[in-house]
């Protein structure tokens, strides 16, 4: 991933390096890296800056979109920062009724990983954003099959997670109740932790692959 001093980051997002500080200080821009008092921005960053830009011209103030991004950064997707349940969005989504060929197992998957259900022996996805893109999607088989195929990577990985947070539980006392009480909060720690870092990295990986 490119790097850049303030100055070049104010040239290419069109922010000038006044107010990147200004961000920097308020909590809107996430910290420079640093090699001894050189300050190192990058690609992330410069996304930031779109977004701060673009909320600014919708009228948001500075103290909003610090507690946005503050959210952000503990975990919260974005109906958790407006206070909006899901439900209430999901509910505006028509489920899509799959009308081509998908294979059986990558029907099962879907299914048991709450992304699909089968009605009346159709095969329908019933998640708002898998259901929108197979809707706007020219190949559906295609979109569907990828979707099963990160469900299925996911839930190895999960299992590994989870036989992992399992080991340190023992390690640490398992059974006393401060061990109990780890083990009860250890989802709602790994599911932070997780939603907090996947998107970040994700776009760093398309990121390299695309370079």
């Amino acid at each position: 991933m490119a790097e850049y001093r303030l100055d070049e980051l104010a040239q290419i997002s069109g922010v000038n390096a006044r107010n990147i500080r200004a961000y920097r200080e308020r909590g809107l821009l996430d910290p420079p890296r640093r090699v001894g008092r050189s300050a190192y921005y990058d690609d992330v960053h410069a996304a930031q800056l779109k977004v701060i830009t673009q909320l600014l011209n919708k009228g948001f103030s500075s103290a909003h979109i610090a507690e946005f991004f503050s959210s952000v950064r503990h975990g919260q997707d974005l109906t958790e920062v407006l206070g909006i349940e899901r439900a209430q969005l999901a509910a505006h989504r028509s489920p899509v009724a799959v009308e081509v060929q998908v294979p059986d197992a990558d029907v099962r998957t879907l299914v048991e990983v709450g992304l699909a259900e089968v009605v009346e022996g159709a095969f329908v996805l019933t998640d708002p954003a898998l259901s929108a893109s197979a809707a706007d999607s020219a190949d559906q088989r295609t979109l569907i099959q990828t979707a099963a195929r990160i469900a299925r990577l996911t839930a190895d990985t999960v299992d590994d997670l989870a036989e992992q947070a399992a080991d340190v539980l023992a390690q640490d006392a398992l059974g006393d109740p401060a061990g109990d009480m780890a083990a009860n909060i250890t989802p709602a720690v790994v599911a932070r932790t997780f939603n907090r870092s996947f998107h970040r990295a994700f776009r760093r990986a398309l990121q390299r692959r695309a370079s």
